[in-house]
């Protein structure tokens, strides 16, 4: 039976961050507070230079050779809440039962202690064999060495069934060091109920516009403000919200060919932010910060004072199950009528397998085990994302609720509009989600005018790159 070293509630709901933010898994980035508190920032700045150090520690694709004789033990850390950690033991069950030589220990942490944990872990050379990665980290880990290419394990993970566009998040440096989970597209949540007691009607979401996501808005707002309720929760602190407005000025917040963000795209998402809230949208700076930090079942959308809320299309399992709304998905809008909203699939996260690991065939037999087969998947259905193969889409389509169903449907009707995904958050960028959070706050209290938080803004990410 699958162990578990360390289980811990932590308010997290389903995959990921998150993007919305793409660093933190449900409901967006967590806003800064006014006045910050003490924070584990420096701690993790320490420990992601001791991964930085793995360089010297750790030889790349080191493998261990080949499977030892006898029984393996397999350690696996992940991060969630005891739901996805309960799933994810049944699953883990099915593998042993399948695989009685092998036995397998679940590490579960809470999102932001994980990877303080896996630093230290990694850089003492005490990895897990199989590590639930994320997209902000994936490149500060692999390209130092610490993930095996899992081309070494092609005969036991056979990803060939994925799409290829999918897949090749993973890569890094040209090795694949992850293998994507699921699926989220970066999108909007409506609560119908909400529109309908505003008078408004529902957008079309294969032709609106951020203007329109704006003017709707704030009639919600002017319309039910007295009971509380704003039309969108909030905008401008997450780095997901600015990668997408970054692409559909045709430019990249971290490149690999074309443009970077200009000086003039992060001026204009500035100035939309601030100018939600001048007309009531969104609600005030204070507002959004303290709605941000809300357990998600507390947060306005969960609670129906909400007409709209940006996230990764999978959370909206969470949401609706707190509200009680039959909650709906809508594209991003455009920058302008007739426009593409230049969607793209991001990982939910990632499989990966420490390069040090004894175990590497075992555990990618696991990894292949909780992708593909029926005994892991109908039971994690969209736990972690909608699965990044299309055929277990199908296979679990029968098992969903409705709102997890609304998730699937969305994922499939927007496949054939979306455009190829950009690059991984690079190595040296892992921290560009936090710093981008500070300055959009900043920017949200008045605290730094839209054409300082550009200036700081560029100076990030020319830092970073």
């Amino acid at each position: 039976m699958g162990r578990t070293g360390y289980a811990r509630r932590d308010g997290e709901a389903h995959a990921s961050p998150s993007s919305a933010d793409q660093s933190r898994p449900v409901g967006g980035p967590r806003m800064t507070v006014p006045h910050p508190r003490p924070t584990r920032r420096p701690v993790r700045r320490a420990l992601l230079a001791a991964v930085a150090a793995l360089g010297l520690l750790v030889p790349a694709a080191c493998s261990g050779g080949g499977e030892p004789e006898g029984p393996v033990t397999l350690r696996v850390s992940t991060w969630g809440n005891d739901s996805r950690l309960k799933l994810t033991e049944q699953a883990v069950d099915a593998f042993e039962a399948a695989n009685p030589d092998v036995t397998v220990v679940v590490e579960n942490s809470e999102w932001g202690s994980y990877w303080d944990k896996l630093a230290t872990q990694t850089a003492g050379n005490n990895s897990p064999d199989v590590i639930q990665m994320d997209e902000a980290y994936i490149a500060a880990y692999g390209s130092r060495g610490a993930l095996l290419d899992l081309g070494e394990v092609s005969e036991q993970l056979d990803l060939s069934a994925m799409d290829p566009t999918v897949r090749d998040t993973g890569l890094v440096e040209d090795e694949l060091v992850g293998a994507p989970i699921g699926v989220g597209n970066f999108s909007v949540a409506v609560n119908p109920e909400v529109l309908e007691r505003a008078g408004v009607e529902m957008p079309d979401d294969t032709a609106w516009t951020w203007q329109d996501l704006a003017d709707i808005s704030a009639t919600v707002s002017e319309e039910l403000g007295s009971e509380g309720v704003y039309g969108l929760d909030g905008f401008g602190s997450g780095a997901a919200e600015l990668g997408a407005w970054a692409r559909q000025h045709g430019e990249e917040v971290w490149p690999t060919t074309g443009p970077g963000v200009s000086e003039a795209t992060v001026r204009s998402f500035f100035d939309y932010s601030t100018g939600l809230v001048e007309s009531g949208a969104t609600p005030p700076a204070e507002v959004q910060v303290e709605n941000a930090n809300l357990p998600l079942d507390a947060s306005m959308f969960a609670t129906n004072r909400a007409a709209f809320h940006l996230l990764f299309h999978t959370q909206i399992s969470a949401f609706g199950a707190a509200s009680g709304t039959q909650l709906e998905l809508l594209r991003l809008p455009a920058q302008a009528p007739g426009e593409s909203p230049r969607m793209v699939n991001k990982a939910s996260m990632y499989w990966s397998i420490a390069s040090r690991s004894e175990h590497p065939e075992a555990a990618a037999r696991l990894i292949d085990f909780l992708l593909t087969d029926p005994a892991a998947t109908t039971v994690l259905t969209t736990e972690r994302g909608i699965p990044a193969i299309p055929e277990v889409q199908e296979e679990i389509s029968s098992l969903l609720d409705p709102q997890a169903q609304v998730s699937l449907d969305f994922t499939q009707a927007i496949t054939p509009e979306l455009v190829p995904p950009p690059q991984v958050t690079p190595a040296t960028a892992s921290g560009f989600s936090d710093e981008f959070n500070l300055i959009g706050t900043d920017v949200l209290f008045g605290r730094a005018t839209p054409a300082d938080g550009t200036a700081r803004v560029l100076s990030a990410v020319q830092s970073m790159a």
